[in-house]
Formats: structure tokens, C-alpha cells, sequence
């Protein structure tokens, strides 16, 4: 275990703020500009938010909740409740009203922050069902049933300071700081308790991982109630001075980036997958000499990485060649997509396919692959400058001890595991084991200390033969084939391997196009379906046969947020869609 100190993030946010009020901190989208909030301006704002909580009644652990989409306020109002000794609830701003009800009603939240008119709007129904509920804050606008953000602020600003500088000072670090809640991919979600000291230990570990200076910039795009981005955004923005900007949405992230050319990027799989997809198509699509460069620039930016990799020489030539393709490529490509400034590409949340990683390694982006939880307060293992393994989620992070057990779930024990499951007592038992927590994930560690993970224990598939099948890694596989969006493999208790999988409309169109069919009935031409089939051999050639797919069905349908088979960070529901896909399923089964 790690001896780090122990620094609220509050306090942290203060440290940073003081001596350069002035700075940039954070940039909102302002029509087409963006717009910049000085740090002096941030903590005085969390300042006078964190005073007007407190005359609203707010006691040290009580659940303050916030509802809306990345911004400024978000932040301001989670460091604000986290200052006073409550305990923040980030909920999903894709989330149901039926989800909003029962995570305010579990946690028994006493003041709601909802964005807008449309939000307070969409909860009208639920918030009188909520008894502990005492107060809604609107950000935007007013509205005569909710309390406007301007109002509280101005309220806090003329208030004494005594109180909130005396409930900073007592956080201790068994306090809780906040309530991360599981996306529910099976069931209703759970709260995992995170204290200030867990946070705090995460902090110190992340620094010394990624050496986040005031330099860096990040772009916030993935939804703030997922730690993940709650750690980027909140807190290790808070505690290392870099510059963020929010996005106006995740569809516009693609025309941020060349904007904001982030140092350091977190993306989850299917927004690495979208990326490589669509870099594929238009190398596809370059035809004489550029693209034989193209195709010759890859070749050396694999080797490249490669040698870095395994930790041998680059010869004279393959430096003269590198240099040649990044004048050629590599910076062209970059710049294109906003990665010219970039020193660190991260994915994490779910699996990637290793080829998706090796793609985008030949054309000199690196990116690497990290695991973790909410439960560990973030990340557990991670592939790192020197130390990376394509295929792993690399090695255990600083003051993380990591195992597998007997039945290959893999066991984490480390300072900034969570809590408690609040109000789970038995959930909590069945993942905390002697220290050990209890993953969930099916995994194998190599000779070099890298781990590998190869499915979730609650997923596998046990076929009618008794055959045990991990899916992630075969359905990571079958969406990085072109023309695929999402793809789902089924088997329990079944002969056989099928999949169903829905298409990408973009990549279908430039199909259409290069095929002369029509795009409206492209995809259920016969030659759609041959290329699909060609890709799904290649993945069985590398699968053993009872874990190859046998048949697959195309859904003439996509897979959303918002109708409920992707969480907020785009995995897949597998219950919901295979649920939703039975008819389909069953039909490959009496096919055959």
C-alpha cells in the first residue's frame, strides 16, 4: 500500500486556485467560441455555492444529487457539496425518469440539480414521490418550482464563512465523498461509497501514472455520474491545474477536438472504434501513390511501436523512415483528428479489440489500455509509456495488488477501494472478502505481471455441451469489422455460437456507393451479408471451434442510450438486447 497524504479535493481546488486567480480554468461553448472561467472565479463560486448549501439546511453527509450534462456547474456544484462534508450523487443525464426516481429515493437525496426547464420538466412526475427531497436547483433559467443557480449563488456570496471553512477542516478520510452508481448493465443499480481518502489515495496515484501538470488540457464529453470521467473531470482537474473544456455533446466531440487538441484524451472503446472505422474508410479509399504511402506509413508506425514495445534497438534506417512518415502521415492524421498535441491516449470501461489498438499504433497513436471499477475509485491496472502490452490492461497500478482466483475471477486489494455498497450490506459481504474485492472479471496474468482480461464471470456463456465461453472478447472483435456498429454473441445453454449484429449507417453508405446498390435496402443485400461472413471467418480462424460463431442474423435496427441497450458509456446491455433480439435468436437456432 502507498503512504500518500491525505488532501481533500476541496482543499486541493483551493491550493490550485490561489496565485493564479486570473488563469483560464475550464471552457464552456459559447456559440461558436469557447469561453473561459477564470480559477479565481471557480473557487469563488464553490465557495458561495458551498455557504448557500449550508443555509439550505444541508448537514455533513447528506446526499446532494446532480442531474444535467458536463459543464462547469457540474463541477462547481459537486466540489461545493463535497466542501461542506455531503456526499455528492451523479446520475446518468441520459437516465429515465423511473432511473432519477430510484437513485434519488436510494439515496436519500435532499437537494436536486437539474440543468433546465426540460429536465425539471421530464422529473414532474417522480419528485413528489422522493420524501427526503427538500429543494430543486435549476441551472439555466427559472422556473417558480425550483430554486435558480444565480440565486443560490447570490444568496452565498453575502453569507459568513465561518461554517464552511469549519466543516472543510473536519473532512476526515473514512468520510464519504460520494456515491457512484453502477450503470446497471443487470438489475438496479448499487451505490458504491467513495470516501475522501479513497479519492484523495487516487489522486496521488494518478499523479504519479500520468504526471498532470498545469499544461495539460482535457476535453470532458462522458457522462460525470461514471467515475472515470468523475476523476478527470472533477477531481483530478481540481487537484493538478490543467485546462478543461466542456463539450457541448457527445456528438460534437469529433469537432471539438481539432479545437481544444487535448494532451491527454480518455475514450472509451466505441468512440476509439468509430475513430479507427472511419480513418480505415478513407485510407480505403486513397488509391496510387498516396496510397501506397499510406499503406507503407502504417508499416512503420507498427514496427516502430513494436521495437518500443519489446524494448529493442530502432535501427538508423527505421528512424530516417519514421521521421519521413510522420512529415508524410502521422502529423497530418493527427492534426486532422486533434491529437497533435496529445502525450497520452487512454481507453478504458470496457474491452478493445487489440486490433483496433494496433491500427491506430500505425499511425503513430499509441493508445493504452487501463482497467478498473467503480469499486477501486478508478483504475486498478494500466499500460503505461515503457510498459505496454497490446492485449493487456497492463500492470497493477501503483499500491494495487492484484490476483486471480481459483475460478479465474480476478481479485483486487488496494487503499482506495470503496466502502460500501450504501444500504447492501450483503452485496457488499459477496465483493469485499478480507481485504480482497471481488471483481467480477475473468482474467489470467502473464510472467511480466500483465493482466489479461477475458470476460465478466456474470456473462459466460455455458453451452448445452457444458462448454464455458467468455463473449467480450469476441464481440470486441466483431465490432471492429467495417461495416459493423454493435454486435452481441449467444449461447447459453445453446449447440452452437450465433451473433446478431446491427450495421453502422455510415460505413453501410460508402459500401452502397462503392458497390452500386441502394443505400436504402443495402443492408439486406446479399453482399453485405458475404462481407460481414468473411470478417466472422477470420475471427473463428482464431477461436477454438466451440467458440466460433456459427451464424448471425443482421437487425434492421440500432442500439442507443436512449432506448436502453447501451449504458451511458456505450456498453452493451446484454440481457436487455438479447431480450429485445429473441425472436431473431431463436430463429438461428431453427434454421440450422
Amino acid at each position: 500500500m502507498l503512504d500518500l497524504p491525505f488532501v481533500p479535493t476541496p482543499q486541493r481546488l483551493l491550493a490550485t486556485a490561489s496565485g493564479h486567480e486570473s488563469d483560464a480554468a475550464c471552457y464552456h461553448r459559447n456559440g461558436d467560441a469557447w469561453a473561459p472561467t477564470s480559477w479565481g472565479d471557480l473557487a469563488k463560486n464553490v465557495n458561495a455555492l458551498a455557504r448557500s448549501l449550508i443555509a439550505a439546511g444541508i448537514k455533513p453527509q447528506d446526499r446532494v444529487a446532480i442531474f444535467a450534462y458536463n459543464r462547469r456547474e457540474w463541477v462547481m456544484a459537486d466540489l461545493a457539496i463535497m466542501m461542506i462534508g455531503a456526499v455528492s450523487v451523479g446520475i446518468y443525464f441520459t437516465a429515465a425518469p423511473s432511473e432519477v426516481e430510484f437513485i434519488l429515493q436510494d439515496s436519500g437525496s435532499v437537494i436536486l440539480f437539474v440543468e433546465n426547464r426540460a429536465q425539471l420538466d421530464k422529473l414532474s412526475a417522480i419528485l413528489p414521490t422522493v420524501p427526503s427531497l427538500t429543494r430543486v436547483v435549476m441551472i439555466d433559467g427559472e422556473n417558480l418550482a425550483a430554486t435558480s443557480w444565480s440565486n443560490m449563488l447570490d444568496q452565498g456570496r453575502n453569507l459568513p464563512d465561518d461554517e464552511r471553512q469549519s466543516r472543510l477542516a473536519a473532512i476526515m478520510p473514512d468520510d464519504l465523498g460520494t456515491l457512484i452508481y453502477t450503470s446497471g448493465t443487470t438489475g438496479q443499480p448499487k451505490a458504491v461509497g467513495l470516501s475522501h481518502g479513497a479519492l484523495s489515495q487516487c489522486l496521488g496515484v494518478l499523479q504519479l501514472m500520468f504526471h498532470q501538470t498545469r499544461a495539460d488540457r482535457a476535453i470532458s464529453y462522458l457522462p460525470l455520474a461514471h467515475i472515470a470521467e468523475r476523476m478527470l473531470s472533477v477531481h483530478s482537474f481540481a487537484a493538478f491545474g490543467f485546462s478543461l473544456y466542456f463539450a457541448k455533446s457527445v456528438q460534437d466531440l469529433a469537432a471539438h477536438l481539432p479545437q481544444v487538441r487535448p494532451t491527454v484524451f480518455f475514450g472509451v472503446p466505441r468512440v476509439w472504434e468509430k475513430m479507427a472505422g472511419g480513418l480505415q474508410q478513407k485510407l480505403a479509399q486513397s488509391s496510387g501513390l498516396s496510397g501506397q504511402i499510406a499503406a507503407w506509413a502504417q508499416q512503420i508506425g507498427r514496427e516502430w511501436h513494436r521495437r518500443d514495445r519489446e524494448a529493442l534497438p530502432r535501427p538508423l534506417t527505421l528512424r530516417i523512415q519514421y521521421n519521413l512518415a510522420n512529415r508524410l502521415v502521422y502529423r497530418k492524421v493527427k492534426a486532422a483528428l486533434g491529437f497533435d498535441g496529445a502525450r497520452m491516449l487512454i481507453s478504458g470501461a470496457a474491452p478493445i479489440a487489440p486490433e483496433t489498438l494496433e491500427f491506430l499504433t500505425g499511425l503513430d497513436m499509441v493508445v493504452y489500455e487501463l482497467y478498473g471499477q467503480s469499486e477501486t475509485c478508478g483504475p486498478t491496472t494500466s499500460n503505461l509509456p515503457g510498459a505496454n502490452r497490446l492485449g493487456s490492461v497492463g500492470r497493477a497500478i501503483p499500491g494495487t495488488e492484484i490476483k486471480v482466483g481459483d475460478d479465474g475471477e480476478v481479485l483486487v486489494r488496494d487503499g482506495k477501494l470503496f466502502t460500501e455498497y450504501v444500504g447492501r450490506p450483503d452485496a457488499t459481504a459477496e465483493t469485499l472478502i478480507n481485504g480482497w474485492l471481488l471483481s467480477g472479471d475473468l482474467g489470467r496474468i502473464d510472467q511480466d505481471g500483465y493482466l489479461f482480461i477475458t470476460g465478466r464471470k456474470k456473462d459466460l456463456i455455458i453451452t448445452a455441451g457444458g462448454k464455458n465461453i467468455a463473449p467480450s472478447g469476441i464481440e470486441a472483435e466483431l465490432e471492429t469489422l467495417p461495416l459493423v456498429e454493435h454486435g452481441i454473441v449467444v449461447g447459453d445453454r445453446r449447440p452452437f455460437l450465433v451473433a446478431v449484429v446491427t450495421l453502422s449507417r455510415e460505413a453501410l453508405t460508402h459500401f452502397a456507393t462503392a458497390h452500386n446498390l441502394n443505400p436504402d435496402d443495402a443492408a439486406n443485400n446479399p453482399l453485405v451479408r458475404a462481407e460481414i461472413q468473411s470478417g466472422i471467418d477470420k475471427i473463428n480462424e482464431s477461436q477454438a471451434r466451440v467458440a466460433q460463431i456459427r451464424r448471425f442474423a443482421i437487425l434492421n435496427q440500432t442500439f442507443s442510450v436512449e432506448t436502453g441497450e447501451l449504458t451511458p458509456t456505450l456498453k452493451l446491455r446484454r440481457s436487455v438486447v438479447a431480450d429485445r433480439c429473441a425472436a431473431a435468436i431463436d430463429q438461428l437456432y431453427a434454421d440450422r
